[in-house]
């Protein structure tokens, strides 16, 4: 895969992850963890379907029962941000969970550095910099005022950030040590839905989700969750850990312009201020990488 090939397909990962806000805002009954177990539970069986398809079940079933720590510590990432995501979701609005877990890049740089002595170039900087200046305008609006309820959704959106600077960092690494014999890390991606089904159980019970609620979670199990999920990990194989982070942020631009568009949840001049300035960032990193890998070609 070419890298323009994997930053278009990241470009539409981030869209189908975006619907999230704007889906569980049309819900009517499901609340708290139960929106989490549902959701998780359509993302495993659809996952269950798609990897016996693509690997079969005896392989599939062979890679779970032998894999790692390394399958282990990525399935527990993808545990935790599926469940931080929802439950932060309840607690709090769409655009101040998006803005918290926006911070991803800056922290995918810090872990990538510590962990991999990875070095970034000056413009991957400069639009980490640029967008966390578009964050922190977002974030100080967002969050003045705001009341404990808030405070903790953010706390536990702050998760999500956490868990993905941590699983790209990882994805990279396997990616920079095994070469083409990298572990099959689509598997942690199902054992991760598990996890945070089994997880959410308990704390989902009673339920009350109606046929409606379990048309959108399973949607949102389905398009928002296990094939661009999928697909995320087939990108980690060709954009460093850092880039697909940075990618990532266009999820926050795609979840307030849904939400926007389907709520009552307008957003302010400083989430749009701060929005376009993610944006443009990431629009001139991406057109200076493009141009640097096209150079050779050209002469």
């Amino acid at each position: 895969m070419s890298h323009r090939r994997a930053v278009l397909l990241m470009i539409a990962v981030t869209l189908m992850w975006s619907i999230a806000g704007i889906v569980t805002r049309h819900l009517d009954n499901a609340t708290g963890f139960e929106l989490t177990f549902w959701r998780s539970l359509f993302n495993a069986v659809a996952l269950v379907l798609m990897l016996g398809w693509l690997r079969g079940p005896a392989v599939l079933w062979g890679t779970l029962r032998s894999g790692g720590r390394a399958l282990w510590l990525s399935a527990v990432c993808w545990a935790t941000m599926f469940t931080a995501f929802m439950v932060a979701l309840t607690l709090t609005d769409v655009a101040n969970v998006l803005v918290t877990m926006a911070i991803a890049p800056l922290l995918t740089a810090l872990v990538a550095r510590a962990a991999l002595d990875h070095r970034l170039p000056r413009r991957t900087w400069a639009a980490i910099v640029v967008a966390g200046a578009g964050i922190a305008w977002m974030y100080g609006a967002r969050l003045g005022g705001a009341d404990a309820r808030h405070w903790v959704g953010t706390a536990v959106a702050l998760c999500v950030p956490v868990a993905a600077a941590v699983n790209w960092t990882l994805l990279q690494h396997l990616r920079g040590r095994h070469g083409d014999q990298m572990p099959d890390m689509l598997a942690p991606v199902l054992l991760g839905a598990l996890l945070s089904a089994a997880a959410t159980l308990p704390l989902s019970w009673p339920f009350h989700a109606s046929t409606h609620d379990l048309a959108l979670l399973g949607l949102l199990g389905v398009v928002q969750l296990a094939i661009p999920c999928l697909l995320a990990v087939r990108v980690s194989q060709v954009l460093s850990a850092p880039e697909i982070s940075l990618l990532a942020l266009l999820e926050v631009v795609f979840g307030v312009a849904w939400v926007w568009l389907g709520t009552q949840e307008a957003p302010s001049i400083a989430v749009l201020g701060g929005g376009m300035m993610v944006l443009g960032a990431l629009t001139l990193n991406e057109w200076l990488a493009l141009r640097r890998d096209a150079g050779p070609a050209l002469h």
